[in-house]
């Protein structure tokens, strides 16, 4: 029988149901092993001591495993000696320690945007005494993911463990999708983020879901030129830092500029929107590119097809400590993923499972999430698979 791909990191389900879907054997290392994820993968815990997943704990989990070839997500991109070790001894599919190190150095990205003309926020390593040069600053920790630990930062305050500080650009949150071979890249898709949703139990920064849109998406203004500088924003990140695989780079849209807040060079959460509105396989895409083979998808075509259809997906938190109950019904249920164990306890702010939902354009898909929200908050309040902790 073949090698088991080995996929590693905090929640692993998205890509392993890639996987499978191109036919590999999976053996996940993942923080929650959720109902979906033991479908289609075998399953290992990555828990620490204190029940936190961490990417210490998953490559002390993936310790023995024989793989054809190991992945990553996140968030490993903040750990490359983890990287390093979980990779010892098997054939890395992903971005290679030394080029995490170089691409997740916050200054060292912003210096070299500069260099090359392109536009990005202001990001300095020292605390901002006031509002240098009229700018408003977010202090932000290195070891970044899913807009935790993200704060508007005001003089005088404690900044997170490890801070950066990055000047707060208005605009629209979003990213952009690419699969890259060290030296080019191809784009994938365009997402508008969304952050701190109250609909969906989230608050401050925290990433609460992805909308992938279609061209001329009221979602963001002058689509079309932002569209063209975010591809090449992927161009110029991929040739300078040599990334491989799949990747995506997260900004804010201002008049038609993306403004690069952070580099994700691993696969991301929104990429299995991707894969459900265009049919790609991710995963086989991943592993090719890794290889040196791109893609043969025009993305610019796909975005011009009649009547697109705006896809996008939540992450729904607890808004209080629940124990789940039989969540195995959920299972039938296409719209609902990362489903928990029955058992398990879910403390307040952490995710109850994510949910989908399509569109004729952002708001509209924005507005379906919200009520699909709504009406899973108020099943599981009357009597759905979750009960109040007591």
């Amino acid at each position: 029988m073949a090698l088991p791909v080995l996929i590693a990191g905090v929640s692993t389900r998205a890509l392993a149901e890639s996987a499978a879907r191109a036919g590999y054997r999976v053996l996940a290392v993942d923080g929650f092993g959720d109902l979906d994820l033991r479908r289609v993968a075998d399953v290992r815990l990555a828990r620490d001591a204190r029940g936190r997943a961490s990417p210490g704990a998953a490559v002390r989990a993936a310790q023995g495993a024989r793989a054809e070839g190991v992945v990553y997500v996140a968030s490993f991109e903040n750990h490359p000696r983890a990287v390093r070790r979980l990779a010892a001894g098997r054939v890395l599919w992903g971005n290679a320690p030394e080029v995490l190190a170089r691409v997740r150095d916050p200054l060292l990205v912003a210096a070299t945007l500069a260099r090359l003309g392109l536009a990005t926020p202001a990001v300095r390593a020292a605390a901002p005494r006031s509002r240098t040069g009229g700018c408003s600053w977010l202090a932000k920790p290195r070891a970044s993911g899913g807009g935790s630990g993200v704060v508007a930062w005001r003089p005088g305050q404690r900044p997170p463990r490890d801070p950066y500080f990055q000047e707060r650009i208005a605009g629209i949150p979003g990213s952009i999708l690419f699969a890259a071979d060290g030296r080019r890249a191809v784009p994938l898709g365009l997402t508008r983020l969304l952050a701190g949703e109250p609909a969906f139990g989230a608050a401050g920064f925290r990433y609460s879901g992805s909308i992938l849109v279609g061209r001329g998406d009221a979602g963001f203004p002058d689509d079309a030129r932002l569209c063209a500088r975010a591809i090449g924003l992927a161009e110029a990140i991929t040739r300078t830092f040599g990334l491989v695989g799949v990747n995506g780079i997260d900004f804010i849209a201002r008049r038609g500029t993306p403004y690069p807040i952070e580099v994700n060079p691993r696969y991301t959460a929104a990429m299995e929107l991707v894969e459900r509105a265009y049919g790609l396989s991710i995963f086989d895409i991943h592993a090719r590119a890794c290889a040196g083979s791109l893609p043969a998808f025009d993305l610019g075509a796909t975005r011009h097809a009649p009547s697109p259809m705006a896809i996008g997906k939540a992450i729904l938190y607890a808004r209080a400590d629940i124990v789940f109950g039989d969540t195995r019904p959920w299972l039938e249920d296409d719209s609902v993923r990362d489903i928990s164990v029955p058992g398990q306890r879910c403390r307040r702010g952490q995710p109850i499972c994510t949910i989908f939902a399509a569109g004729r354009g952002a708001v509209e898909c924005r507005a379906a999430l919200g009520r699909r929200a709504a009406a899973l908050y108020a099943a599981l309040e009357a009597h759905g698979p979750c009960a109040r902790s007591a």
